[in-house]
């Protein structure tokens, strides 16, 4: 009879594993983070996806109900989520959250006379400082999770190997363009932390938010830019309207240059799920490819590794 009860099912359950963390990150660089990080001890919701812009980005009612049931939230800071930050710091006393961009040390953050004394937010834009948010992700997890500690170590470290590989294949493929040839124009002015990594000259229509206006003086001062350097390359945005990009090119051609658009760049957002430009590794890649190849260098196809538009 005991034989009989120590094999009953209900004293033979074998033990489930724990629920994964509900991580909810605000923009999708973040979320492949955690993603990358906590492999299969979280599950992930971004809010904002493909070509959605998060200076300007608000809170939907199920964004709200999604942060406030989450085990833990992950956000940029540095002011890129502007509209959504008052909301956040609110939730902070109820729900865990993270301003991951914010572990950047204030003496590597740009900052701009035109952005009231705020750092520039976009620190995606440079894999070696982006390995801070992710070190900041990892901890954020660890938090929430110290028996799992180690698993979530080893996945990060694995992570920012990938991040090393991304730079040394963006410091090789930018440095076969001449110095002269360095000048990147885009619609807003995301691209700080880029330039200064790589040799760049970054003009940006609008400034670091885009919520900024454009003024016809600022596109009149970067037609004189794009004739008296012969710029024959200006980028969109997938998460800007390429107006702004298309009077400047107009205004340029009224001067008798040939500007084309080179190609469009993530900025603020990543590619669309599924594909490899849907994750941080593919979109950088994919940045650096593009901005090499219209601005005249050798690049490989595919990008680094052969991913680049191949659906996957």
């Amino acid at each position: 009879m005991l034989t009989g009860l120590l094999a009953s099912p209900l004293l033979a359950r074998p033990a489930f594993a724990a629920t994964p963390l509900n991580v909810v990150a605000t923009t999708g660089m973040i979320a492949d983070a955690a993603r990358a990080v906590g492999g299969d001890l979280v599950e992930v919701r971004a809010l904002m996806g493909p070509g959605v812009d998060p200076h300007g980005y608000r809170q939907t009612r199920s964004d709200i109900v999604a942060m406030t049931r989450a085990d833990l939230v992950l956000w940029n800071g540095l002011y890129l989520e502007a509209q959504l930050e008052e909301f956040l710091q609110g939730l902070s006393r109820r729900v865990p959250t993270r301003a991951v961009a914010e572990t950047l040390p204030p003496d590597l953050r740009l900052t701009h006379s035109q952005y009231e004394g705020r750092a520039d937010p976009h620190v995606w834009m440079a894999p070696r400082l982006w390995r801070h948010a992710v070190v900041g992700t990892r901890d954020a997890l660890s938090e929430q999770r110290p028996d799992d500690a180690a698993r979530f170590a080893a996945n990060a470290d694995a992570y920012l190997a990938q991040l090393d590989a991304l730079h040394v294949y963006a410091t090789e493929t930018l440095a076969k363009l001449p110095p002269e040839a360095r000048v990147l124009v885009t619609a807003h002015d995301a691209f700080g932390y880029f330039g200064r990594e790589y040799d760049f000259q970054v003009e940006g229509i609008q400034g670091i938010s885009t919520e900024s206006e454009a003024g016809l003086q600022r596109i009149g001062a970067l037609v004189d830019l794009l004739v008296d350097r012969q710029i024959s390359a200006a980028f969109v945005e997938s998460s800007v309207s390429d107006r702004n990009i298309r009077a400047l090119i107009e205004g340029a051609a009224a001067r008798g240059h040939s500007v084309q658009i080179g190609g469009e760049l993530f900025s603020d957002a990543m590619g669309q799920p599924g594909t490899y430009e849907g994750t941080y590794v593919g979109m950088f890649d994919h940045n650096v490819t593009t901005i090499a190849a219209a601005l005249g260098a050798d690049v490989p196809n595919g990008g680094m590794s052969g991913k680049l538009n191949a659906g996957g």
